[in-house]
């Protein structure tokens, strides 16, 4: 059976800041998690630097499936010695992290791109 995404669904490009790897934008729910799951992965297995930073600027809505992929992205990011730092998040994803207690797991740069590191 075929399914169809409604209007809003999650986007996943390349991101146009050089220090950031991907722009996620639309709704990060149920329907998309495998492609942001795939792309997430991706873009660590890919990663030159310590850092592979996503910019959620774009995101509308997130869900609690949305948090675990995060987190597994992480946790498979710190297994190459690299962290996920997300960028452009707002109050409420700050809100949802906290509650969560993913904000001692994941990097969140207040509306900016993270810096490239400097080893």
């Amino acid at each position: 059976m075929h399914h169809t995404r409604p209007a809003g669904a999650l986007a996943v490009a390349d991101a146009d800041a050089p220090a950031c790897a991907l722009a996620l934008w639309g709704r990060l729910d149920a329907w998309s998690l495998p492609v942001a799951r795939s792309r997430l992965q991706q873009a660590v297995d890919e990663a030159e630097g310590d850092e592979v930073v996503v910019d959620v600027a774009g995101l509308e809505i997130w869900d609690a499936g949305a948090l675990g992929v995060l987190a597994s992205t992480q946790r498979r990011a710190s297994r190459d010695g690299r962290q996920l730092v997300l960028t452009g998040g707002s109050p409420r994803l700050c809100r949802m992290l906290r509650a969560a207690r993913l904000h001692r797991l994941l990097v969140l740069c207040d509306g900016e791109p993270a810096p490239p590191h400097q080893a």
